[in-house]
């Protein structure tokens, strides 16, 4: 058998079956050397885990492929792309509209946001999941958090999309892609112009990152709000529709298990966390050696990047039983599912209340649903997995 390879732009990961890759790669390079990019990718869930809270694995220099490989993407001082001890100072700031109290306190809207979804599909009998309820609960709910206009909503869902265009032809990010993120950074840096120093009733992350001062001693400028409004935005507004979508899928395909939730929607948060491990959006993401580490008896040098494939370590057999079955009574004590450490996900308390108040609605309302998986469409991109369109017809 040849010598395993791993190229993040390579057909096998981005149209071709990952996970019999990310197997071969837990058992035979568990640090690969991907020469190509002069970097390393780790794919044991151990590994990963260790290197998420080791200070050497920086974020400072990007956290992207787009940032550390191809290099198209310029690192704009923002959340993601901050080491403590300035990354802790700003994440506190905004992690505030984050925490559980504040997202309990968001449950009617979000429960009305579904309802205005779900109900015109009492009278359908199919319809497009993705395009009709995931991706415009997310961007509602990420305008609300965020304090972005709600009539912005379908204008935000399209640009987002456009931010992850890819074609065959180029690695990573495209034109058409860089084109969308510069028209998102445009259009937040304009929010945040017409924002500063107006009052607001209530604080939201905007009038946060408007008094937050760095370690440089000045005041974000307009733009580098953008930056983080951005991060905000594309992170909680595109991967939940993809979790929506694969829970639902997952439980189309296990009926009994689909059964179980209808009947006690106390599984229903236990079911979405399964299907965030077994299908996890974000593919991976990127870090920059600030020292020589060792992992997997590999010696990784200073300055190198590290791709840290989170949907590989997922599904490693040596943390998960029978990791690529979905079961929604698996409550495993950690999982990569939202990363962890320093860098790990700001808004997950708001993606899995979304989840939990949709995939409840849902059941109860249309409890026999069934995919058509030959419809099925997928995201063709390196850095984040999913569907983009997903048929189902609602009533038997």
């Amino acid at each position: 058998m040849a010598k395993v390879e791993f190229d993040p732009f390579s057909d096998d990961v981005i149209h071709g079956d990952k996970y019999a890759l990310y197997h071969r790669l837990r058992d035979e390079a568990p640090a690969c050397y991907v020469e190509k990019w002069d970097c390393w990718a780790l794919s044991r869930f151990t590994d990963i885990w260790d290197a998420c809270q080791n200070p050497a694995f920086s974020s400072a220099r990007g956290a992207t492929t787009a940032h550390l490989l191809t290099k198209v993407q310029p690192v704009i001082p923002m959340l993601n792309n901050m080491d403590p001890p300035e990354h802790s100072r700003l994440r506190a700031k905004i992690r505030a509209f984050f925490v559980p109290r504040r997202v309990r306190g968001l449950e009617p809207a979000i429960r009305q946001v579904v309802d205005e979804l779900l109900d015109p599909l009492e009278e359908r009998a199919e319809g497009d999941f993705v395009e009709d309820v995931a991706q415009p609960l997310a961007m509602a709910v990420g305008c609300m958090v965020i304090g972005l206009p709600s009539e912005d909503g379908a204008y935000l869902r399209d640009v987002v999309g456009r931010f992850f265009d890819r074609d065959p032809a180029t690695a990573g990010m495209t034109e058409a892609g860089l084109a969308a993120m510069a028209e998102m950074l445009d259009y937040l840096t304009r929010i945040s112009n017409a924002r500063r120093g107006k009052a607001v009733d209530e604080p939201d992350p905007i009038s946060v990152l408007h008094e937050w001062v760095g370690d440089s001693g000045q005041p974000l400028s307009d733009d580098e709000v953008a930056a983080n409004l951005q991060l905000l935005l594309v992170g909680g507004t595109d991967t939940l529709p993809k979790v929506l979508a694969n829970v639902l899928l997952r439980l189309g395909q296990n009926p009994d298990q689909r059964a179980e939730v209808a009947a006690d929607p106390g599984l229903t948060l236990d079911a979405f966390n399964e299907a965030v491990r077994l299908d996890m959006p974000t593919q991976m993401m990127a870090r920059s050696l600030l020292s020589d580490v060792e992992v997997a008896g590999e010696k990784l040098t200073e300055g190198q990047p590290v791709l840290l494939l989170y949907a590989s370590g997922n599904r490693d057999e040596r943390e998960f039983s029978r990791p690529d079955a979905y079961d929604l009574h698996r409550r495993p004590p950690r999982t990569l599912s939202f990363s962890h450490g320093t860098h790990a996900c700001i808004g997950l308390h708001v993606a899995r209340k979304e989840g939990e108040i949709a995939l409840a609605e849902i059941l109860r309302r249309f409890p026999e649903y069934s995919v058509d998986e030959s419809g099925l469409e997928r995201y063709a991109t390196e850095f984040v997995q999913g569907y983009s369109r997903m048929p189902v017809r609602w009533r038997p």
